[in-house]
């Protein structure tokens, strides 16, 4: 591909992402659950305009969403089945928080990056998660999307490190609590609790009486501003760090140091930004991470080395730092 072409893809591919939003908003997947429909049919089905969607579900077959039969009838990929919202490894949820909440943030990356602020703050005055308080369907859509993405990683990190020694591990902002659970199926000697914000806790109690172990893992609300609960031997906190700029990573932490004590230990499962970056496809999504934690958060990914300053000034040691086969990494350490 000639570097000008290759330009203009970059420059033009916010395109797929808004495909790929109108087809899980219009549950395109699901209603090709039961086998090939005729854009008509669909159209019916989801309130849209016929040739309209006729022109988007030809562009989902670029994207093997789905494929075009001879007698007119479309039918779903095996990459256009996770957009399905009943489907184990669906990213149906976070295709829509993406191509809906993300979108007009991503928008003012400019103001974020002249500014060093928040463009979510600019656009609704927010900061943090309190949105998601206020709007319940904006917080569904975002602890599903979370769960989605956590599936993705939680094998591998359990396949990385040892839980099997734990006797109660805290998820702290743990969302639904994917990871935990995860963990805890794995682990049938462990017990859990988690612990987020209130707008997640109906759904997590939702997610363990589903999965079983209800006996096993209990629900906490609160703010981990404020304290963390007392009492486990591991503290694992995924994904949350980076949503914070330092003074307010400095607080969690500190809060979490308080309650570990002298013999338990902090987990930190986060995507360590390497010390060199290059144009691989790993890399640019390090680099889409971070910058989505700028113009969402005015936060970042960091490098381990920022990691240990972090962990060492809220009173932390590292111990072990361990690399899985996903782009998630563990940080292991305990009270210093």
């Amino acid at each position: 591909m000639h570097r000008s072409h290759k330009l203009l893809e970059c420059i033009t591919s916010s395109w797929k992402a808004q495909a790929l939003h109108a087809a899980a908003e219009l549950g395109i997947a699901d209603l090709l659950a039961d086998g090939p429909k005729t854009s008509d049919e669909l159209a019916a089905a989801c309130g849209a305009h016929a040739p309209s969607l006729y022109r988007l579900l030809l562009a989902l077959t670029t994207l093997d969403i789905c494929t075009e039969g001879p007698d007119g009838a479309f039918e779903l990929t095996p990459t256009g089945e996770m957009l399905r919202s009943d489907a184990p490894d669906s990213l149906r949820a976070w295709t829509i928080w993406w191509g809906e909440y993300l979108w007009p943030v991503w928008g003012n990356l400019l103001h974020s990056v002249r500014t060093g602020t928040s463009a979510r703050k600019l656009l609704t005055g927010d900061s943090g998660f309190g949105h998601l308080e206020r709007d319940a369907v904006a917080a569904a859509i975002f602890n599903q999307g979370l769960v989605e993405l956590t599936r993705l990683a939680a094998a591998s990190v359990i396949r990385h490190y040892d839980f099997s020694s734990c006797q109660r591990i805290v998820d702290v902002g743990g969302g639904y609590g994917e990871l935990l659970l995860a963990i805890l199926k794995a682990n049938p000697g462990v017990c859990g609790s988690l612990f987020d914000l209130p707008h997640a806790v109906a759904g997590a109690q939702r997610r363990i009486s589903e999965a079983g172990l209800g006996d096993r893992c209990d629900v906490q609300a609160g703010d981990f501003f404020e304290q963390v609960p007392a009492g486990a031997d591991a503290y694992v906190l995924k994904s949350v760090i980076h949503d914070w700029e330092d003074e307010n990573s400095l607080r969690i932490l500190a809060n979490c140091r308080r309650a570990v004590g002298g013999s338990g230990r902090l987990l930190l499962v986060e995507q360590i930004l390497p010390d060199r970056l290059s144009h691989d496809a790993r890399h640019q999504s390090l680099m889409r991470s971070d910058l989505t934690m700028l113009v969402a958060h005015a936060a970042r990914e960091r490098t381990e080395s920022e990691y240990r300053r972090l962990l060492d000034g809220a009173g932390f040691r590292v111990t072990r730092v361990i690399a899985t086969d996903s782009t998630f990494s563990v940080i292991e350490a305990v009270a210093a």
